[in-house]
């Protein structure tokens, strides 16, 4: 029997490179889905079961074409995690509107064809998970946060639209909202001076997607929020 599937977008040196550790660990095959070829080949080297895609999920046609060669070299993915994100920080003043589209198609059009791509088989087998990154930002528009709140939000209710549309016939779509300065080299530079408690980090974050893609029916959670417990809220 083939091994299940994962796919990831946005396979980055954080969350990204975690969720694709977490999910091989587990017994997966894992389609990593980013632009940058040169770490998609690192990682690679270091995850037998990793297959890299080089793509930018805000092309559709790109998209497409990507989940078929998926499909012809691993199988249709099991659990979908999509954490490719795009953002801009400044008030609705400052930030720039082709930008803003742009983040709304990494952010939230890319789900909508990922979902629509992976279904049907996910309900063939009568299961599947599609589980997306976000964060808190989907729940409140700060002023700096306008080029990025509203495409949060519009993500994490297209995941609720498919979750009612699809739960009954098997797909778990679940939001795991990221309340925290995620534990990296650029952010310990950006926070100096911060306790180890304030960071969030990435082989934790991946450990919560692992968990909620392997649920009970019976007690599946449709939004996960995790902060470390240094973080104000």
């Amino acid at each position: 029997m083939r091994k299940k599937v994962c796919l990831i977008t946005g396979v980055g040196p954080g969350t990204g490179s975690a969720l694709v550790r977490e999910f091989a660990s587990g017994g997966y095959r894992v389609a990593m889905l980013a632009r940058n070829e040169e770490r998609l080949l690192a990682l690679d080297s270091e995850v037998s079961e990793a297959s890299p895609y080089v793509c930018d999920v805000s092309d559709t046609s790109a998209l497409a074409e990507v989940h078929s060669s998926i499909k012809a070299d691993l199988g249709p993915p099991q659990v979908v995690v999509h954490n490719a994100v795009g953002a801009e920080r400044g008030t609705y003043m400052e930030i720039d509107p082709i930008r803003f589209v742009k983040n709304f198609e990494v952010n939230t059009v890319a789900l909508l064809h990922l979902a629509r791509l992976v279904t049907d088989d996910m309900m063939a087998q009568g299961f599947g998970a599609i589980i997306c990154t976000g964060n808190t930002s989907a729940y409140r528009g700060r002023a700096k946060f306008a080029g990025f709140s509203p495409t949060k939000a519009a993500q994490r209710m297209l995941l609720e639209s498919i979750a009612r549309e699809a739960g009954p016939k098997g797909i778990h779509a679940a939001y795991v909202a990221i309340d925290a300065v995620i534990d990296l080299e650029w952010t310990r530079k950006a926070f100096p001076g911060k306790p180890d408690e304030f960071f969030c980090r990435p082989e934790d974050i991946a450990a919560e997607c692992y968990r909620i893609a392997h649920q009970p029916k019976s007690a599946w959670s449709a939004e996960s929020i995790i902060r470390p417990f240094g973080e104000t809220w």
